[in-house]
């Protein structure tokens, strides 16, 4: 590679967009289509956190299925470290489900009722055929490092808060050594007073495993916490993206003005800068007079 080459990224999406056929409504007309993505096009290097943000129905969502294969696009291409994914069937994307993981919103759906929470952590590591010993040591290492005693592994989900149940949620996940790990609103289904604690324990487990990290939220300053490259979606585009500090504090799509302008202390900042371009600007004229 040349000294100034860029490294291949791990996740690379091409002019993606996905749709939905509504049902017929009327034989003299075509069925409806949703368009959920339109056009995607971004970039997710190793190691990388990577933030995709917008209102409700922005498409963020769907673009994470899409990323996880759970769902393919309708154009376009997904590739993971080079190898296309999109459109391939499920028994070909193997070394996918074993490198990419996702955490979902709501970890009462997510998690099996009718399962021990030690058989939910270790399910992943049944299928690909680790034996019972190494199985027993990765719940116990796991177990430890979402902040859960061992006896948790005994208990059914229903016995734990939310906040807890998330955190079996992400022990599964990263039960096989995945190298991604998707968030989807990971924490908008918890009470205020343990979300920080979740958002901490997810950042110290994607430096603790060296995982690259792509974070779906609606909150701008949970994503600001959490990631260092924030991508902007709305109306399922892509209307900006860059390194979190420029797009917090200088951003240059009027939609992503409006999601910072909804958090308090980023609206205050952002307030405060344009006061001072204002006057740095009124000096200016001042001298030129």
């Amino acid at each position: 590679m040349a000294p100034d080459a860029r490294p291949e990224p791990l996740l690379r999406v091409t002019d993606v967009s996905r749709s939905f056929r509504h049902r017929r409504t009327s034989l003299l007309r075509p069925p409806a289509r949703t368009h959920a993505v339109r056009g995607v096009t971004m970039e997710v290097a190793e190691g990388q956190r990577f933030g995709l943000v917008g209102e409700s129905g922005s498409g963020k969502s769907t673009m994470l299925r899409l990323l996880a294969a759970l769902d393919h696009p309708t154009s376009g291409t997904i590739e993971f470290e080079g190898q296309v994914v999109s459109g391939r069937p499920e028994r070909e994307l193997g070394f996918l489900r074993r490198d990419l993981q996702i955490v979902f919103q709501d970890p009462m759906a997510s998690l099996d009722p009718r399962m021990r929470v030690g058989d939910i952590i270790c399910e992943p590591l049944i299928a690909q055929g680790h034996d019972e010993a190494s199985r027993r040591a990765r719940l116990d290492e796991l177990l430890d490092a979402v902040g859960l005693p061992g006896a948790a592994a005994r208990r059914w989900p229903h016995q734990f808060s939310g906040g807890q149940r998330q955190r079996i949620a992400i022990a599964r996940a990263l039960s096989t050594h995945p190298r991604v790990l998707l968030a989807d609103e990971p924490v908008s289904a918890l009470d205020v007073s343990v979300r920080a604690q979740v958002l901490n324990l997810l950042t110290t487990l994607v430096d603790q495993f060296t995982l690259t990290l792509v974070f779906v939220s609606h909150d701008l300053s949970v994503v600001q916490h959490v990631c260092d490259t924030i991508a902007v979606m709305r109306r399922g585009e892509l209307v900006e993206q860059g390194p979190t500090r420029r797009v917090a504090t200088a951003p240059t799509h009027p939609y992503t003005r409006q999601l910072l302008g909804a958090v308090p202390h980023l609206r205050a900042a952002l307030a405060g800068r344009d006061a001072a371009a204002l006057a740095a600007g009124a000096t200016t004229g001042d001298r030129s007079q």
